[in-house]
C-alpha cells in the first residue's frame, strides 16, 4: 500500500514538472502581427490580411490572434488564421484592429495592437437613399433546367433629402459568391428609380447567409453617397399562405385539411394558425399546429368561415413572419343563396304580383261576368202544371189583359203577374 502511495507521488510530481515546461516563459515576449491590411472582396465584404512579426521568438507554444471590428459596427472573436472575411456595410467606412494571443494560455499577457481602417466612400451628404426595405417570395419554377423553387426579390427605396432632380439610383445584391444588378425599376414622377424586381435570384430561401443589398447613384451636380444595408432571409420571407384548403362539416363536427405552401422547406418546416369565424355569432377560433388538417366541434346551424396561414418554424430556421391568410372558405347551413336561385325567387314574385293586380282589375270591371256570363236555369214541370191563363178582351180599344194566376197546393207559394 505505501509502494503504491510513493508511485502516484512520483507520478503527479512528473505530470507537473512537465506542464510547467510546457508553459511560456512569463519573459517570453508575444511581437503584434505585421502587414495588417484591409481589402473589399465584394459587396459590403473585406478580407482582413495579416503576418506573423518575423522576429517573433519561436517556442514550442500555441499562437492565434484575437480580431476586433471597431467600425462601423464593434465585434471580438479569435482565429488561429492569418486572414478573416468579415461582412459589413461600408458605406460609414471600416475600421480593425489584431493582436498576437497565447491560444491556451489567455492569462498570459497579449501583444499590443495592430490596426488599420479604410475610410468611407465618397459623397455628398444627404443624397444616399432611405428606408430600404426588401422582400423575398418563393415561386415554383416551371423550367425543368431550373431549380424547383425560385425567389424573387423586390426592394423598396425613398431618394436622398438633398440628391438632385437628376440623381439616378442602381441597385445590386449579393448572396453568398453571386452578385446581380438590378434590371426591372419602378419610377418617381422625375424618373428616377425608386424600386426594383427581380423576378428570379440566386438567393437559396433554406440558406442560412445574408442579403446585402447596396445602391450607389449618379448625377451631374453632386457626388451620390453609396448605400449598404444587410438583410437576414428569414426576416424579410414573406411565407405564401397554404394551398387547397378544404372545409367540411359532418353532423357536429368541422374537418379542416390543406396542403404546404409553395416552399423549398419541408413539410415537417412549417407551423399553421387555423381561423375559425362563426358568423351568426360574431365569434372568432383561433388554432396553432404542426399538422396540416384539423377538426373542431361546432354548432350545426351556423354558418362558418375558414382560413389558414403558415410560418417557417425554427426547426429548420430561426422563427420569421406568417403568411397572409388563405382565402376563406364558407360552410354551414346558412351558405349565402346563389344567384340563379335568387333570380328564380324574385321571377315567382314578380308572377304572383302580376296576377294579384291582373285579379283586382277583372272583378272591378266584371270581366268575368261579361266574359263568362250565368246560365240561366231550367223552370220546374212541376210548378208548370199548375199555371192557368185567363184572358179578357175590352171592346173597341183592343187592350188584351192578360192574367195569370199560379196556383200551387199545399206547400207551395201562389204567385201572381200582370202582362201589361
Amino acid at each position: 500500500m505505501i509502494i503504491m502511495a510513493a508511485a502516484l507521488l512520483i507520478l503527479f510530481g512528473a505530470t507537473v514538472i512537465l506542464q510547467a515546461d510546457l508553459l511560456p516563459d512569463k519573459k517570453f515576449v508575444l511581437l503584434p502581427p505585421v502587414n495588417f491590411t484591409i481589402k473589399i472582396t465584394g459587396l459590403a465584404q473585406v478580407l482582413l490580411r495579416w503576418e506573423p512579426d518575423p522576429h517573433q521568438e519561436q517556442r514550442n507554444v500555441n499562437l492565434g490572434y484575437r480580431v476586433r471590428i471597431n467600425a462601423p459596427q464593434e465585434d471580438d472573436y479569435e482565429t488561429r488564421d492569418t486572414e478573416s472575411q468579415c461582412v459589413t456595410i461600408l458605406h460609414k467606412g471600416f475600421s480593425a484592429s489584431v493582436q498576437t494571443i497565447f491560444w491556451n494560455e489567455h492569462s498570459l499577457p497579449a501583444s499590443s495592437w495592430v490596426s488599420a481602417e479604410m475610410k468611407d466612400p465618397p459623397g455628398s451628404p444627404g443624397t444616399s437613399i432611405a428606408s430600404l426595405t426588401c422582400t423575398t417570395n418563393t415561386v415554383e419554377n416551371n423550367y425543368v433546367h431550373l431549380r424547383r423553387y425560385q425567389v424573387s426579390l423586390r426592394c423598396t427605396w425613398l431618394v436622398g433629402q438633398d440628391a438632385p432632380e437628376d440623381t439616378q439610383y442602381f441597385l445590386y445584391y449579393r448572396y453568398g459568391s453571386w452578385t446581380e444588378e438590378c434590371q426591372e425599376y419602378n419610377k418617381d414622377t422625375l424618373k428616377r428609380n425608386t424600386a426594383c424586381w427581380f423576378p428570379r435570384t440566386f438567393i437559396n430561401s433554406k440558406g442560412r447567409d445574408r442579403l446585402v443589398v447596396h445602391v450607389n447613384g449618379s448625377s451631374r451636380h453632386a457626388a451620390i453617397k453609396p448605400f449598404d444595408q444587410l438583410f437576414d432571409l428569414h426576416a424579410i420571407d414573406r411565407v405564401n399562405p397554404p394551398m387547397n384548403v378544404t372545409a367540411e362539416i359532418e353532423g357536429t363536427c368541422l374537418s379542416i385539411q390543406w396542403e404546404k405552401p409553395v416552399s423549398a422547406f419541408p413539410i415537417h418546416c412549417f407551423h399553421y394558425e387555423v381561423k375559425i369565424y362563426n358568423i351568426r355569432k360574431d365569434y372568432v377560433q383561433i388554432e396553432k399546429m404542426m399538422i396540416n388538417s384539423f377538426i373542431s366541434v361546432i354548432d350545426d346551424i351556423s354558418k362558418y368561415s375558414v382560413q389558414v396561414r403558415a410560418a417557417v418554424g425554427s426547426l429548420c430556421r430561426e422563427m420569421g413572419h406568417w403568411s397572409e391568410w388563405s382565402q376563406p372558405i364558407y360552410v354551414g347551413n346558412d351558405e349565402p343563396t346563389s344567384s340563379l336561385e335568387w333570380f328564380i325567387i324574385a321571377l315567382m314574385a314578380a308572377i304572383c304580383f302580376v296576377l294579384l293586380i291582373f285579379s283586382f282589375i277583372c272583378r272591378i270591371c266584371h270581366v268575368w261576368t261579361k266574359l263568362f256570363p250565368p246560365v240561366p236555369a231550367p223552370k220546374s214541370n212541376i210548378k208548370d202544371l199548375f199555371v192557368s191563363t185567363n184572358y179578357e178582351k175590352a171592346g173597341s180599344n183592343e187592350t188584351e189583359i192578360e192574367d195569370i194566376s199560379y196556383v200551387e197546393e199545399a206547400g207551395f207559394e201562389i204567385l201572381e203577374d200582370s202582362v201589361f
